[in-house]
């Protein structure tokens, strides 16, 4: 993670998430995602509930990649190697189906 103002980022390594899928409306799908990461990569200390915000198109195609702290955008943001982690858990089989199947159900 990297902090607004600052140089030196801080990757965090990820060993797993906890998601939630909700259709937003007829164009995007948003996955709320709590990372967990490794005891050696802990997130900074001035987070007090550090989550990701991933908004995807209908097809599971994610879009935009946002950090979180209580909810709320904050003054961190990931790096590009945080992304692909979480990029690579939006694209696997399971959360692309969870994707599809949240897509479906607001359709009429």
């Amino acid at each position: 993670m990297i902090k607004y103002g600052d140089e030196m980022p801080r990757e965090l390594r990820f060993v797993g998430f906890d998601a939630i899928v909700e259709r937003r409306d007829a164009q995007w799908v948003d996955v709320e995602l709590r990372p967990h990461a490794e005891a050696a990569t802990p997130p900074p200390q001035d987070l007090i509930d550090l989550t990701a915000l991933v908004v995807c198109t209908h097809t599971g195609h994610p879009i935009q990649i946002e950090a979180l702290d209580e909810g709320c955008d904050c003054e961190y943001q990931f790096t590009a190697f945080e992304k692909e982690q979480i990029e690579r858990y939006i694209r696997s089989d399971e959360v692309q189906s969870r994707i599809a199947e949240a897509a479906r159900l607001g359709q009429a």
